[in-house]
């Protein structure tokens, strides 16, 4: 069984989230396995265009999204010059192991780079660091199966914790918990058309029990989705997800023209809040649930997005009072400007629209 097959990365996201592709994930991903002679066998797979990115090569076809595996046979020094450069493995002091003759291989739309190192001579623990993507970009990620088996123990490295000990205990429930509450914050505001939503959602709230409604109808919605879709009770394709997403922000920014009325919009809040737990769930699923721990980071991601949608409104709300006061003829007695809510959720409109038509096109 593959790496990426082991890992479900078969669509290893390519680099920072865009508009078309909210919830693209800038992720590679990796198998260390320590074995009984201090040897450390270390399979890192990268996404083809990823690669190409780094190493200036041109192994990718967008259009087939696939490698060309001849351009991957005549490129691969490039590809492995890259690779070596920032997969190292060494002694807890520091000391590097002996590294074997690496190789890289085609592997659908991406490659996988293998290597033995050798750690006869290194004393103590052995670490695994990985600077892969987040030499170029901080908010890359790398997820580190140790050992062998689907149930392998599971870590994730980004730009401020890139090292593993492979002979040291698993990670702690509470490391662990940090590690996925800090992953949810991101993907909340790294994910634009949730954020759009959100915007669109509150734009006539001047009242806090509204908001409050709106929040809590939303957060208890995509918890159940989130949770259904990443322990794989219910999977929806993100085909179908992802355009419904964006059809749910256009739908979200015209009623604004129709209705004012903020009180009876958990309603559909809620409607629409199920089908964006599947969204966040699809990310979830690219980055993994660590099997020993599985139940606290699920926890942790989902409070991870409460949290950065609380933060969002929380900034939007007091924004918009703001520019009531300012636009207001009476400063005494402010109301909402319907000019400013009609221009921003023409925009928000606009921007869904081309999400949508992007996503449908793309699938």
């Amino acid at each position: 069984m593959s790496l990426r097959t082991v890992l479900l990365a078969a669509a290893i996201a390519s680099g920072a989230a865009l508009p078309g592709h909210a919830h693209q994930v800038n992720l590679s991903t990796a198998r260390v396995t320590l074995s009984a002679d201090r040897s450390v066998s270390v399979e890192v797979g990268l996404k083809g265009s990823d690669a190409d990115r780094l190493a200036r090569t041109n192994i990718f076809d967008a259009e087939r999204d696939q490698v060309d595996p001849t351009l991957v046979a005549t490129l691969a020094p490039l590809i492995i010059a890259y690779l070596s450069t920032h997969v190292a493995v060494t002694g807890a002091s520091g000391k590097a192991c002996v590294a074997g003759p690496p190789t890289l291989l085609p592997d659908g739309d991406g490659v996988i780079f293998r290597n033995r190192f050798s750690c006869r001579d290194v004393e103590g623990d052995i670490v695994y660091r990985s600077t892969v993507l987040t030499d170029t970009d901080p908010s890359a990620r790398q997820v580190v199966l140790i050992g062998e088996g689907d149930n392998a123990p599971q870590a994730l490295l980004d730009a401020g914790n890139n090292a593993v000990t492979l002979s040291a205990p698993a990670p702690s429930l509470l490391s662990t918990f940090n590690r996925y509450l800090v992953t949810g914050i991101e993907h909340i505001f790294l994910g634009y058309d949730h954020i759009a939503f959100l915007v669109a959602v509150v734009l006539w709230a001047r009242r806090i029990v509204p908001v409050i409604k709106i929040v809590t109808a939303f957060t208890i919605a995509h918890s159940m989705t989130l949770s259904l879709a990443a322990l794989n009770i219910i999977v929806i394709p993100s085909k179908v997800v992802e355009p419904a997403i964006a059809a749910s922000i256009v739908y979200v920014a015209m009623e604004n023209f129709i209705t004012r009325d903020i009180d009876k919009r958990w309603r559909i809040t809620f409607a629409f809040g199920l089908i964006h737990g599947f969204g966040f769930a699809g990310a979830l699923r690219e980055i993994g649930l660590p099997p020993n721990a599985l139940a606290p980071a699920l926890a942790a991601f989902n409070i991870g997005v409460e949290i950065g949608q609380v933060a969002i409104v929380s900034m939007v709300i007091p924004a918009l009072i703001a520019l009531d006061r300012l636009m207001a003829v009476d400063r005494n007695k402010p109301a909402r400007a319907a000019t400013l809510v009609y221009a921003l959720s023409a925009l928000i409109a606009v921007l869904g629209s081309y999400w949508f038509l992007t996503r449908v096109f793309d699938a």
